[in-house]
């Protein structure tokens, strides 16, 4: 997931004075990973050369450190290395990898070793041993030709040896396609999926079609597919490249957040990738994507010009998310709401009375304008009252039986829904019961939800593909309020509802900007207003908590980067503990602008781990540690586990025998297999754009010029809006003043917009 740091020290031994020169061969075992860089696969290892057959191996003898390209490789792993001799100047002689490929072990040793180092489910350490002990060097052919065998060794039953003989099947099929994909530099991660998605027809697949990889299996991308195309022959201009590359670029908007790409910048940008001069050639590409079977895709893009003029090329799925919103939303607009003939005004001054609260203008206006029914948007900064307002429009739904339900797009948000209103509330995929073996959500339009209303809060995160399958299932008399803070940074999904919503002027908003005395009290609170308006913060010294003051918002003030690390990394395991009494692991969140640097989500979890979790069980994968009691964050939504992109968890244990890893998400305990955990990252440091719709009892920021490309105004304002009782700013004030002069909101190429302003 991340880099690790080299872990320095003194010159190793040297494996020769004087190693031969040219390219050589050697086969043997890789040891351990000194350096492991997941994103390219570049890895300083250590490596163990078999002996000739009766040589006995010295016990002092040393191991070899092989630099180069070990994408996928795994310690334990038997390898044949290509490559030769290089001498580094503070290193010595070390051996640079040109290729590698997997081989089986051929002696017991060898064979325990590959066995217990976690590659086959079913097989950990102990039974490796035991195996071994019964079979010796014959063990690969027993688990190949015969392996109820197995039976004959203690403690495995049949249950445990079906699960090894299916683990050995699947290792042997992913080593088949290993074979072929370690010679384009991929990961064995990669070649699971691939197994997984195609079983034992992968590596036909991967010739006759490499750029259907590129749209079946997650991580592969147009790179890798054209360099296996490339190599089979497929020429630069072959139509199914260009086509294979006009789909990976709007593949690739979608994840920046665009609903569409304008065909200009498609063409130019088609043109640099695909590394070809004709555009009419991209023309022709989007054309036949847009045309029923054409191409290996079939109708995969939608090209239609704008009510605004845009010429715009959408992936299908986006385009009829869009559509299909749009269209669901002018319905619920144009459908009489009666809402069993309530009073609104009267509700409102009833719920003033019941609760002995004075509503205030804007607060009773949404109130009233929701209880009459329809769609209504309800926006808002922090300490603005959008809580107590939701709360009224509940006291008057409840009090009439309304069928009435509460969503919102994470757990996360879903929970302090449900805590603020003392409501059920749930996710919107729970609410929509998504069907894992259909790929369907069993509320749409042909079975609606059994709700007369729907409160949606952190409507700000909805993407225009959940927000399609929302209104697909509320009944067309039902009603909907949303409620969100539009100032916040978009949805991480493809589309821009809210702000399209509210800018569009085609449905009813009130935002309140009034802040309550109360919530005039936290300098959270009044830091957040100000930045939204592109003034500076108030900075209290951080050194005021030293002398016994809780501020709920300080500044600590670094200008190194690597200072200022040191400074978050005391500040979370020392300073917020003893000052605040809070615990570092469940109650303080660093949420960071960017992944990368020293000041990255990839360091700093590297750094809060080593601090925060000594715990020695752990779990070795690509290079990165995971430990039992490290703080993780699912990365996608995962509809067969039930768990959701930006749920956070605790590794509760770890089973290297059946290859599970079981991680903690509230009260609940989720099963990874191996082969799922890059869906898993660790949490001790997230973006802000993963913080969304959460809300935490300390959130520590970095705010530094390391960060400059991603300084902006909402971003450094949806940071501080997460913090509950503690926010700590760690940087420069340089850095806060970059963020609060840049207000531009990044454009989102969006056409929801223009469909509900412009629909007569």
């Amino acid at each position: 997931m991340s880099t690790q740091p080299f872990n320095r020290r003194k010159k190793p031994p040297q494996p020769l004075k004087t190693p031969p020169s040219g390219v050589l061969t050697m086969r043997g075992s890789l040891l351990r990973f000194t350096f492991h860089n997941a994103e390219n696969g570049f890895a300083i290892a250590r490596f163990q050369e078999d002996l000739p057959p009766g040589e006995k191996r010295a016990a002092a003898a040393p191991d070899i450190v092989v630099t180069g390209l070990l994408p996928g490789v795994q310690p334990g792993e038997a390898l044949e290395l290509r490559g030769q001799w290089i001498q580094n100047p503070t290193w010595g002689w070390q051996f640079a990898i040109e290729a590698h490929s997997a081989v089986p072990p051929t002696t017991a040793l060898g064979i325990q070793a590959v066995l217990g180092s976690g590659l086959i489910a079913g097989i950990g350490p102990e039974y490796a041993r035991r195996i071994v002990d019964v079979f010796g060097d014959r063990t690969l052919d027993i688990l190949k030709n015969d392996p109820e065998r197995l039976r004959e060794v203690e403690h495995i039953g049949p249950i445990r040896m079906e699960k090894i003989r299916e683990g050995w099947e699947e290792h042997q099929a992913v080593a088949e396609i290993l074979s072929f994909l370690h010679s384009y530099g991929m990961s064995s991660n990669l070649a699971l999926r691939i197994y997984k998605v195609y079983g034992n027809d992968a590596v036909h697949k991967l010739r006759d079609n490499p750029y259907r990889l590129a749209m079946d299996i997650r991580g592969m991308g147009f790179a890798g597919a054209d360099k296996i195309a490339r190599a089979a022959g497929i020429a630069v201009d072959a139509p199914e490249r260009i086509q294979a590359g006009v789909v990976h670029l709007l593949e690739e908007a979608a994840g920046k957040g665009h609903s569409f790409y304008p065909f200009d910048t498609l063409s130019e940008e088609a043109l640099e990738l695909l590394g070809i001069d004709d555009a009419a050639m991209v023309r022709q590409a989007v054309v036949a994507l847009c045309k029923q079977n054409a191409g290996p895709y079939g109708p995969h893009v939608v090209a239609e010009k704008l009510p605004e003029g845009d010429k715009a090329v959408y992936l299908k799925r986006l385009h009829k998310a869009e559509t299909s919103t749009a269209e669901h939303l002018l319905g619920l607009l144009s459908t009489g709401k009666s809402l069993r003939k309530m009073d609104p005004a009267e509700e409102a001054r009833q719920y003033e009375l019941d609760t002995k609260f004075e509503l205030a203008p804007k607060q009773r206006e949404a109130v009233e304008m929701a209880l009459r029914g329809g769609v209504t948007i309800l926006t808002g900064g922090p300490g603005t009252g959008k809580t107590t307002t939701v709360r009224a429009i509940i006291h008057a739904l409840r009090k009439h039986e309304v069928p009435l339900m509460l969503a919102a797009p994470t757990g996360r948000a879903a929970k302090r829904l449900s805590e603020t209103t003392r409501l059920d509330a749930t996710t919107i995929h729970r609410l929509l019961k998504y069907d894992p073996k259909k790929n369907t959500f069993t509320y749409n339009e042909l079975c609606p939800l059994p709700i007369d209303y729907l409160i949606v809060d952190e409507a700000s995160m909805l993407d225009i593909s959940l927000m399609q399958k929302l209104l697909q299932a509320l009944p067309s008399a039902a009603s909907l309020l949303l409620v969100g803070d539009v100032d916040q940074l978009p949805s991480v999904g493809a589309g821009n509802v809210l702000r399209d919503l509210i800018d569009s002027g085609r449905l009813p908003v009130v935002r309140l900007d009034t802040i309550f005395r109360q919530a005039r009290q936290s300098l959270i609170v009044m830091n957040a207003h100000r930045i939204n308006q592109g003034e500076f913060p108030m900075l209290i010294p951080a050194e005021e908590t030293d002398k016994g003051r809780k501020p709920d918002f300080v500044f600590v003030e670094r200008e190194d980067p690597e200072a200022a690390v040191e400074a978050i990394e005391k500040m979370v395991s020392e300073r917020i503990p003893k000052a605040y009494h809070l615990d570092p692991i469940q109650d303080v969140q660093i949420i960071t602008p960017m992944h990368r640097g020293a000041l990255g989500a990839a360091n700093l979890n590297q750094r809060m781990q080593a601090i925060l979790n000594k715990d020695p069980r752990t779990l070795t994968r690509n290079g990165w540690e995971l430990r039992v009691g490290d703080k993780v964050m699912q990365t996608e939504n995962d509809y067969d586990k039930d768990v959701f992109n930006g749920d956070i968890g605790v590794v509760h244990a770890i089973d290297p025998s059946d290859h599970i890893v079981r991680v903690r998400f509230d009260r609940r305990i989720v099963e990874y297999p191996y082969a799922d955990l890059d869906s898993l990252t660790l949490s001790y440091a997230i973006t802000v754009h993963k913080s969304q719709g959460s809300e935490y009892p300390a959130v520590v920021i970095p705010v530094h010029t390391q960060h400059f490309v991603m300084l902006q105004r909402n971003l450094i304002y949806t940071a501080i809006t997460r913090g509950k009782k503690l926010v700590v700013l760690v940087g420069t004030k340089k850095a806060i003043f970059l963020a609060l002069k840049n207000a531009k909101i990044t454009e989102r190429y969006s056409g929801l917009k223009q469909r509900l302003k412009n629909y007569k």
